[in-house]
C-alpha cells in the first residue's frame, strides 16, 4: 500500500463533505507567520518505495552492529545471546496484536504472560509482589523514589555515587516539578564503594537511599548493611539493578533488605535496539503494595470456577482520580515484558545461573588480560561481569581509537561524566557469555597499538 494512498478524487470528496473548499482553509487557524510559504530547503521530495529501502539501506551500513565486532560495552545496557526462540514467540499473532488488556474476557494470554511475568520479577528480586512493568530502568528508578516518599511522608533521597548518571537525572528531571530534594554525587575510582560515607548522609528528613547493585563501576555495595542503617532512621532502601543477569549468582536484593528494587529489564530476551525500547522491572514489600505505581495483574477464577487473570490493581491517573493516582505510566512495555518472560522462561533458574558464571568468567579473563597491558589497572577487586580501568590520558580518546580498529572497548567515564575531570581517565569494560577469547584479544592488541 502507498504511504498516500488518497487521490485528489478522494481529497475533493472528503473536503465537500466538511464544506472546505481547499486543504489549506484546514490551517487557518495557524497564525501565517508560522507557516511554511515553501518547502523545506534540502529535505528530498517523495520517492519511491524500493528508493528509500535503498537510502535508509546506506545509512543503516555506518553503524557499528554489536555482534559485528568485540564488544565491552555495559553501562545499563549489554549484549546477550537472545534465543530464536524468543523472536518467535513475541511475533505470534495473539502477542504482536495485543496491547493493554483493559477487557480480561478477551485479553486472557496477554494477562496471564504479565501474571508470570511479575511472578519471574519478584522471584528474581526477592520482593513480595512486582507490577506489570514500566518504560524503561531510570524511569522505574523516579517511581521507586516518589513512591518512597509517599510511603515515608518525607522529600529527601540520598543517591549513591554508584547510581547511574542517566538514571540520576531523570530522577533530577522529575524532582523539579514534585519538590523533592536529591543528594547526589559523582563515583570515586576505587576498589570498593565508600558505603559508610553514603550511611552518614542519611538523616531524619531522608525518604529512601538508592543503591545501585553492583553499579556504576561494576563494584557491589554491602545492601544489608545499608539497609539496616537506612530503616534505622525510618527511610526505605531502594536497589536499582541494571544487569538483571547478575542476580544469578548474587543474593537478591530483596533478601539483603531492600525495600523496593527496580532495574532494566533489557539484558534478558530484548537486543539493545539503538537504545530502546527497554523495559523497567519493580518490585516492593507486599506492605507497600498500594503504592506501586503501574498495574498488577492477579490470578481468580470466573464463574464456573475455571482459573482466570484480571487487571487487580490500577492506580495510574487514567482509572482513578489523579490526585489519587500513584504514577502517570500509561503503558507497561508489555512486548518488552513478554520477550524478558520467555527468555527467563527458556533459561529456568539453573539455565540464568549458568549464563551469569559464563558471563563472570569472561570478565575474569578480560579484566586479567587488560591487567597485562602497561599503563592499564584494574579498579576493581568485586565485580560480576563490568569493571572499571583508569588509562594513561582520556579514556575518551582511547574509545574513540579503539573504535577506528573495529573494536568497541568500553564506556568512558569522561563521557558520563563529562564534568568530573578525576574521572576522565577512567574505562568501564562490560564482558558477557557472549565474548569469545578472541574478542579479548583483540582488545589488548588494539589497546597496545593506542597506547604505544
Amino acid at each position: 500500500m502507498r504511504y498516500l494512498p488518497l487521490t485528489d478524487a478522494d481529497r475533493s470528496a472528503m473536503l465537500s463533505v466538511i464544506g472546505a473548499g481547499s486543504i489549506d482553509e484546514l490551517f487557518a487557524d495557524v497564525p501565517a507567520e508560522a507557516r511554511l510559504a515553501v518547502p523545506i530547503a534540502g529535505l528530498p521530495n517523495h520517492a519511491t518505495e524500493l528508493a528509500v529501502e535503498r537510502h535508509m539501506a546506506r545509512l543503516s551500513a555506518n553503524n557499528t552492529t554489536a555482534g559485528s565486532v568485540p564488544f565491552f560495552l555495559g553501562a545499563g545496557a549489554y549484549r546477550h545471546h537472545v534465543p530464536a526462540t524468543v523472536d518467535h514467540m513475541i511475533q505470534r499473532g495473539e502477542f504482536l496484536t495485543a496491547y493493554t488488556p483493559y477487557q480480561p474476557e478477551i485479553a486472557q494470554g496477554t494477562l496471564q504472560v504479565l501474571f508470570e511475568f511479575q511472578t519471574q520479577v519478584a522471584r528474581l528480586f526477592g520482593t513480595d509482589v512486582a507490577n506489570a512493568s514500566l518504560y524503561d530502568g531510570s524511569t522505574a528508578c523516579w517511581e521507586a523514589i516518589a513512591m518512597a516518599g509517599r510511603v515515608t511522608k518525607r522529600g529527601k533521597a540520598v543517591l549513591s555515587g554508584g547510581v547511574h548518571p542517566h538514571y540520576v537525572e531523570t530522577a533530577r528531571t522529575m524532582a523539579k516539578f514534585t519538590g523533592d530534594v536529591l543528594d547526589t554525587s559523582a563515583p570515586v575510582l576505587e576498589a570498593t564503594p565508600d558505603d559508610d560515607a553514603l550511611i552518614a548522609k542519611i538523616d531524619a528528613e531522608t525518604s529512601c537511599v538508592v543503591v545501585q547493585y553492583p553499579d556504576i563501576l561494576g563494584r557491589i555495595p554491602d545492601l544489608a548493611k545499608i539497609a539496616a542503617a537506612a530503616q534505622g532512621a525510618g527511610a526505605l532502601l531502594i536497589a536499582v539493578v541494571t544487569e538483571p543477569v547478575a542476580l544469578g549468582v548474587l543474593q537478591s536484593p530483596g533478601s539483603l533488605g531492600a525495600d523496593i528494587v527496580v532495574g532494566e529489564g533489557q539484558s534478558l530476551g530484548v537486543g539493545l535496539q539503538f537504545g530502546g525500547p527497554y523495559l523497567g522491572l519493580f518490585g516492593c514489600r507486599e506492605k507497600y503494595l498500594r503504592q506501586i505505581p503501574g498495574r498488577l495483574c492477579g490470578e481468580t477464577v470466573d464463574a464456573d470456577g475455571k482459573r482466570g487473570f484480571v487487571l487487580t490493581l490500577s492506580t495510574r491517573e487514567q482509572h482513578i482520580r489523579r490526585e489519587k493516582a500513584t504514577s502517570n505510566i500509561c503503558t507497561n512495555s508489555g512486548l518488552c515484558a513478554l520477550a524478558f518472560s520467555i527468555h527467563m522462561t527458556l533459561l529456568g533458574g539453573s539455565g540464568l545461573a549458568d549464563m551469569a558464571k559464563l558471563s563472570h568468567l569472561a570478565a575474569r579473563k578480560t579484566a586479567a588480560a587488560l591487567a597485562g597491558v602497561p599503563g592499564v589497572t584494574v579498579v576493581n577487586s568485586h565485580y560480576f561481569n563490568e569493571f572499571a580501568v583508569t588509562l594513561p590520558t582520556d579514556a575518551r580518546q582511547i574509545v574513540r581509537d579503539l573504535a577506528d580498529r573495529q573494536v568497541l572497548g568500553g564506556i568512558s567515564l569522561g563521557r558520563l561524566y563529562p564534568q568530573e575531570t578525576a574521572l576522565a581517565n577512567g574505562m568501564v569494560v562490560a564482558a558477557t557469555e557472549c565474548t569469545t577469547d578472541e574478542d579479548i584479544a583483540a582488545l589488548v592488541s588494539a589497546l597496545k597499538e593506542v597506547l604505544a
